[in-house]
Formats: structure tokens, C-alpha cells, sequence
């Protein structure tokens, strides 16, 4: 990547610029698989986009069939039960016109099996349940002028060195590596 001047103001405002854009595109996730919006989805992977969903989970190769994924009738009965994904703020690794980007992501669902209870003021309600949190490592590459992601892996939040090891990385890279800027 070119050295940035960070005493300059151009070079501090892309900065700014590029988090901004990041920080739109991973916020972006959570409407796009709550809808089923496979078209936007597609827009954001780049054509040979890999999604790596850990060991346990089957993953997606190409901006096509990673959109698929929120196609299936199995992710359209998932919306209908109220599924909601909720992003954690993401730590920012920028590269030039790469960049690494490391968050947490819960998945939750109305329960429908929980007993009502009422929140003065907003009503009764049996609840939501976490059904799953992971660890994501986005994979970002700037394509003409837009960000588009390369590889996304994520991993549960399971206890394991391997989802550790993806957050202790996202660290590492940024505030511990000696890459040439």
C-alpha cells in the first residue's frame, strides 16, 4: 500500500472515508439477510467471493451462490419466525485498497416457545433467543472506487483456540504487525 501522510488533511479525510464505507457495508449485512435481499448481496461480494462458514456449516463460492444462501426456502422460514442478525462494531484493519475486518455477529429469533411477559410500555412479548454468535474475518478489496468483499470467514463463538484465534489475529494485524506501508 502507498505510505499515507497522516499529517495530511486528503489523506486523513480517506481514511475517514474508507472506515465510513466499511462501517456501511458490514452494517449492511443484517437488513440484506433479514430480507432476503440476494441482489444487494451479490453487489457486495466480488464475483469469485468466498464465504467460509467454519467446519460445521456448508459455505459458498462466488458472489451467486453466496447470495443463494438467504434464497433458500429454509432462510425464507427463518424470516417468517422473526430472525434478526445484529453486528458488533468492527475493528478496522485498512490496507491501501484492501483492507481486514474483524466483528462479531449474533443471531437471534423470536422464541416461540417462551412465556409472555409484559414490559411496561412496550407491551408483552415471549422473548428472543441468541441462537448463535461467531466471529467473522471479512476479507475487503476496493473494486473500482467501492468495496466489495473477497472472503468472509466466520467461526461460532464456541470456546475453541480456532474463534480466538481469529479475533487475537484481527488484533495482531492491526496493532502488532511490522507490514511495509
Amino acid at each position: 500500500m502507498d505510505r499515507l501522510d497522516l499529517n495530511s488533511v486528503e489523506s486523513r479525510l480517506r481514511i475517514i472515508e474508507d472506515k465510513l464505507a466499511i462501517y456501511e457495508l458490514i452494517a449492511s449485512h443484517p437488513p440484506s439477510a433479514d430480507t432476503s435481499h440476494s441482489d444487494y448481496t451479490r453487489s457486495v461480494y466480488k464475483e469469485d467471493g468466498v464465504f467460509d462458514r467454519g467446519p460445521t456449516l456448508d459455505g459458498a463460492n462466488g458472489a451467486s451462490d453466496i447470495a443463494a444462501f438467504i434464497e433458500r426456502p429454509e432462510h425464507h422460514e427463518a424470516i417468517a419466525s422473526g430472525l434478526a442478525h445484529f453486528v458488533g462494531l468492527p475493528l478496522i484493519d485498512l490496507r491501501g485498497d484492501e483492507a481486514v475486518v474483524t466483528s462479531y455477529l449474533q443471531i437471534v429469533h423470536l422464541d416461540h416457545e417462551g412465556q409472555p411477559r409484559n414490559l411496561p410500555n412496550h407491551g408483552v412479548s415471549t422473548g428472543y433467543r441468541i441462537h448463535r454468535a461467531v466471529v467473522n474475518r471479512w476479507e475487503l478489496e476496493r473494486v473500482e472506487g467501492r468495496w466489495k468483499i473477497r472472503r468472509r470467514t466466520l467461526l461460532p463463538v464456541d470456546g475453541s483456540e480456532a474463534h480466538q484465534d481469529l479475533l487475537r489475529r484481527g488484533l495482531d494485524d492491526l496493532y502488532f504487525s511490522k507490514r511495509d506501508d
